[in-house]
């Protein structure tokens, strides 16, 4: 391992490519302690803890994937999230609009329009959240205390403009790894405000050793289920079903085409995180609203029944994950233009007929291997909250936030292996595990 990441360093492209990608990061993480004007951040950390502590709500959710970047008023506080919206929005309309459908299928010319229309999208996005976050704000009491002094519409104004303008740089600097970095930028952001939080969950962690308030077996057994989760989360992301192709012999003029046999890699989770940000921003919405009616004992009875540890909530939550692990893994892949494409340049499943018993097989195929990889992730969307409101055990390193790391880890490493084997230099793993080497 050291010796491959000696080898990274040798590679003047590779290198670069690094370099460049760190420094964006460091700049996104600097941003990220830059507040807005006019908020209190300190009562709106001790908001937000109080409410993730109660069973938490969507600006809960929206600081996990900021980094802390909400908890802490900064002038990234909206994050990556109305791109990332506004990108599935797009995607999932691609299998309903017939025009985004055809944009899909122009290629680079279809690829940029689409980029354009989600760069718009984001910004319509943006600004219904910041003024949404900035209405809040201006109600936001705690202890008598006001998180916004000078409430108004000059802070409104202000606050929209701030965050707005947070975001769309957010989204540059995602873009410009993509393009001059290494891997997949708006998932490095991503990445990096999740696992900037794991030092503190540690420290804490620590903390509660030392002064007797978690023993030391505990201890042990939280890093222990924390290593389990992580081996586990990697089995599964990397998990592929093949299913066998075979290419008849064609001849075109004096050449002979075809006649290889190759397979089609179905991923056992192929919807990724997707599913768990739909049910979280789903169940969690009752109990955002109900922080607006803090006296309505309606309410108050929603927020005990959609509060983590409770059974509704994780029948619910699980349920609400694997629905739309086959919902979004439909709307993704379409049995029907596999086969219909397999069969235009010769290819057939063997032992199955081309065109519907084709893509008959592997819908049945996509069936049977989806529900388990997205009970798997449900489990560990679950596991932390069952931990912490079951067994009295506190769990910081599971969750979304693991399945979002582990995917982004992955992701990147294979992309500097494929840089590394294409030099003829020795990859991270000498077995080739991972598939960019296989490949």
């Amino acid at each position: 391992m050291l010796e491959s990441i000696g080898n990274i360093f040798k590679i003047p492209d590779l290198k670069k490519k690094i370099i460049i990608t760190a420094f964006i990061l460091i700049i996104y993480r600097l941003g990220s302690f830059i507040p807005v004007p006019g908020i209190d951040s300190n009562i709106l950390k001790e908001f937000l803890q109080r409410a993730s502590s109660g069973g938490g709500n969507l600006l809960g959710l929206m600081d996990l994937f900021n980094g802390g970047n909400l908890q802490r008023a900064s002038v990234f506080a909206l994050g990556i999230m109305p791109y990332i919206t506004t990108s599935i929005v797009i995607q999932l309309l691609g299998g309903v609009l017939p025009f985004f459908e055809r944009l899909k299928k122009e290629g680079a010319e279809g690829q940029k329009k689409i980029n354009q229309y989600t760069r718009y999208g984001t910004v319509v996005v943006a600004a219904f959240n910041a003024i949404g976050i900035s209405l809040f704000l201006q109600s936001l009491e705690v202890g008598g205390r006001l998180a916004v002094p000078n409430p108004g519409f000059l802070f409104i104004f202000t606050t929209m403009i701030t965050m707005i303008s947070g975001t769309m740089f957010i989204m540059w600097l995602g873009e410009q790894i993509t393009e001059h970095g290494i891997g997949n930028g708006i998932s490095l952001i991503i990445f990096a405000g999740i696992i900037s939080r794991y030092p503190a969950g540690f420290l804490q962690m620590f903390q509660m050793v030392k002064t007797g308030a978690m023993g030391l077996p505990i201890a042990f057994l939280v890093i222990i289920v924390m290593v389990a989760v992580t081996y586990f989360v990697v089995l599964v992301t990397e998990g592929v079903r093949k299913i066998p192709v075979q290419y008849a012999k064609r001849v075109i003029g004096r050449k002979i085409y075809g006649g290889q046999s190759t397979y089609i890699p179905l991923k056992v989770n192929t919807a990724g995180v997707i599913p768990i940000i739909f049910a979280q921003s789903i169940l969690m919405f009752p109990t955002t609203i109900a922080t607006f009616f803090k006296d309505s004992p309606i309410m108050d009875t929603v927020v005990r029944f959609l509060s983590p540890g409770n059974a509704v909530y994780t029948i619910l939550y699980m349920g609400l994950i694997i629905f739309f692990a086959y919902f979004y893994t439909a709307m993704v892949l379409n049995p029907v233009e596999m086969a219909e494409n397999m069969k235009k340049y010769g290819g057939f499943i063997p032992g199955r007929k081309p065109g519907k018993k084709t893509s008959d097989y592997i819908n049945t195929v996509l069936v049977r291997i989806t529900l388990p990889g997205a009970f798997f992730f449900s489990l560990v969307a679950v596991l932390p909250d069952f931990m912490r409101v079951w067994t009295n055990i506190p769990f910081y390193f599971g969750g979304t936030g693991i399945i979002i790391i582990v995917g982004v880890a992955l992701d990147t490493l294979q992309q500097i292996e494929s840089h590394l084997v294409m030099r003829h230099y020795e990859g991270f793993m000498k077995k080739g595990k991972l598939r960019g080497r296989r490949g």
